[in-house]
């Protein structure tokens, strides 16, 4: 395949982010040492991570967190949680210091050796790392930097695509050519930061579910329409979310995202992958993708497609209720709330997959032929 040159300058090193990961950690440990001996109660501070301490402006393009705040303060009643963090922290500081990673349920099980400050059920060893990720994100550390790592699939690749990795041991690169994987796929690793890329590609084309996505990469979609196609099957998890960013901003590549058409795959799916959650609002702006658009499946297409469908439920009708009262980026987007009341009134739901009932290859051969012929008028 050509290659292309990246355009923009590379990211932060790996011994850079690390240094300021590190110089973070040891920040808040000398603050509450000091405090402690000045006989006060520290306080470890940090972002509320919800939907209601969130703004959302399209001129940004992604969930911005808002003022609120919350606090630990050390007393006899937080001496374990409080405990929890500050052993956490070292704990990160020490897998940057060998260059070692933990998935979540590691980090939970590191704990069974802290005694009284062990947790009990890995939720509460989540959310503390979640906390402490908030704390450090407005350095640009994330949890990924922190060295916890999701035990989650980080999404498939095929396509016009070139990835330059790092031998772990060497430190050489390695050159990934994903067109040349056969029938197969390239999977998106846990940890994006080091990657380099060259592409030809004129688009991304991300998809929801990966039996979609293996039928195009059989028929070699992305060579015949040159792009890149990425699975995330289902929601997208961080790893596949700025893999795609990246791929975003330093290839200058359009996003189109295809998924299924009902309130999960639009809410859910498609609103977190373009513009984040409020969960995790705190790294909205490294792990969305501002500029991606959706490109179906959408209730009008039901209709021109003639889609088998099937009857949306209450939940269904009830998370439709609340994207249209609650959630600012469908609130924001007229052609949003439009498509929105047009799949509550027509109460039905499609696949992906339901293409497949005007033959096993429509869906390549006529509808994303048809539709990618107009992008712009592609929902926001």
């Amino acid at each position: 395949m050509t290659r292309r040159k990246k355009r923009r300058a590379p990211p932060p090193s790996r011994a850079e982010l690390d240094g300021i990961a590190i110089e973070q950690i040891e920040s808040v440990a000398r603050t509450v040492h000091r405090t402690v001996k000045a006989y006060d109660n520290p306080t470890l501070s940090f972002p509320q991570r919800s939907l209601s301490n969130v703004t959302y402006d399209p001129r940004v393009g992604y969930f911005e967190l808002g003022d609120g705040i919350s606090e630990r303060t050390l007393t006899v009643n937080t001496a374990k949680s409080f405990a929890q963090m500050l052993l956490m922290m070292q704990f990160s500081r020490s897998m940057i210091r060998i260059d070692d990673y933990s998935t979540k349920r590691d980090a939970y099980y590191v704990s069974k050796n802290w005694g009284d400050a062990r947790f009990v059920e890995q939720p509460e060893s989540d959310t503390v790392i979640d906390d402490i990720e908030a704390m450090f994100a407005r350095y640009g550390v994330t949890r990924e930097q922190l060295r916890f790592v999701a035990d989650a699939h980080g999404g498939s690749v095929a396509g016009q695509l070139v990835v330059i990795d790092r031998d772990p041991v060497t430190g050489a690169d390695v050159f990934i050519d994903v067109t040349a994987l056969g029938s197969g796929s390239w999977t998106i690793p846990t940890d994006v930061e080091g990657l380099r890329f060259e592409t030809s590609a004129k688009f991304v084309l991300v998809i929801e579910t990966q039996g979609v996505f293996e039928r195009l990469n059989r028929a070699r979609f992305w060579k015949q329409h040159n792009c890149i196609q990425i699975a995330m099957a289902g929601v997208p998890s961080r790893a596949c979310r700025r893999f795609v960013r990246r791929l975003s901003d330093e290839m200058s590549l359009p996003v189109y995202v295809f998924t299924d058409c009902d309130p999960y795959g639009f809410a859910n799916i498609y609103r977190t992958f373009k513009v984040g959650s409020g969960n995790a609002a705190h790294m909205n702006r490294f792990f969305s993708v501002p500029g991606a658009s959706f490109l179906g499946v959408t209730p009008q297409d039901i209709i021109d497609y003639k889609l088998p469908t099937h009857p949306m439920g209450e939940v269904d009708f009830k998370r439709s209720r609340d994207a249209l009262k609650n959630d600012p980026f469908f609130s924001s987007h007229r052609r949003w709330t439009k498509a929105f009341k047009q799949l509550v009134a027509g109460g039905q739901r499609a696949e992906q997959q339901a293409f497949a009932a005007h033959g096993l290859d429509y869906v390549y051969t006529t509808y994303l032929p048809q539709k990618l012929a107009d992008v712009k008028a592609f929902l926001p």
